[in-house]
């Protein structure tokens, strides 16, 4: 997978081109990042290096997921990330396609260098697969209010969650609320639910970001709305 082959011409012998030094100058740092990896440390916001079948890629956790946990999401980013001209090969690649993804943490070689960069798909001008072993990362949270007879509606909408405990933990937290306020209080000739449910990128509109605001405060908001 190197992305240049050795020069068969040599101006002297015993001498080594200078483009061919550059290659061997380059592998030999990929080997030394392999046999010593930059440990990766969680809350760091850091790019790290993740196998992906025989390739090893550059990804970027997503902000505020990567705590340590056995899985965390990340997003797989073409090695040159930050050159221009790496937009156009990446979306080439397949690499802005993948969205979020779970990744487990045993996956996660150490901190992304830069010497990794040869191991990858796009170095070996192949895109990524299909299936590269990990499934999108994006769940969400609804609140419902149903009539016995099962019509209603949602109230709220919450996600993209990217990590699947994390949407369970809002929603166990939103039942909670639910179950201490009077059920003829909350809204009256309903039955008002917590579900864990997948985002759905389709109706993105809908939906609240739950990073960014408190969730407590949004089902009080749905709840006061006026019933329909």
């Amino acid at each position: 997978m190197i992305r240049r082959m050795f020069s068969h011409y040599a101006t002297t012998p015993g001498t080594t081109p200078p483009e061919d030094q550059d290659v061997i100058d380059e592998f030999r740092a990929m080997l030394t990042a392999i046999r010593n990896p930059e440990p990766w440390t969680p809350d760091l916001a850091q790019d790290i290096a993740v196998r992906v079948g025989p390739f090893t890629e550059r990804a970027h956790p997503h902000p505020g997921d990567d705590h340590g946990t056995d899985t965390i999401a990340i997003a797989l980013v073409h090695p040159d990330t930050g050159h221009a001209a790496a937009y156009l090969h990446a979306h080439q690649l397949g690499y802005t396609g993948k969205g979020w993804l779970h990744c487990e943490t045993t996956a996660i070689l150490g901190t992304w260098q830069p010497a990794y960069a040869m191991l990858t798909h796009a170095a070996a001008n192949r895109p990524l697969p299909d299936d590269i072993g990990m499934t999108p990362a994006r769940h969400g949270v609804h609140v419902e209010a149903r009539h016995a007879d099962g019509t209603g509606r949602t109230l709220l909408r919450l996600g993209p969650y990217f990590q699947p405990w994390v949407a369970s933990q809002d929603a166990d937290h939103l039942t909670a609320e639910l179950a201490g306020r009077a059920a003829a209080i909350v809204m009256p000739g309903f039955t008002v639910t917590v579900k864990d449910a997948l985002f759905d990128v389709s109706e993105h509109e809908s939906y609240t970001d739950p990073y960014l605001a408190d969730v407590t405060a949004l089902l009080a908001d749905a709840l006061a709305k006026p019933s329909r």
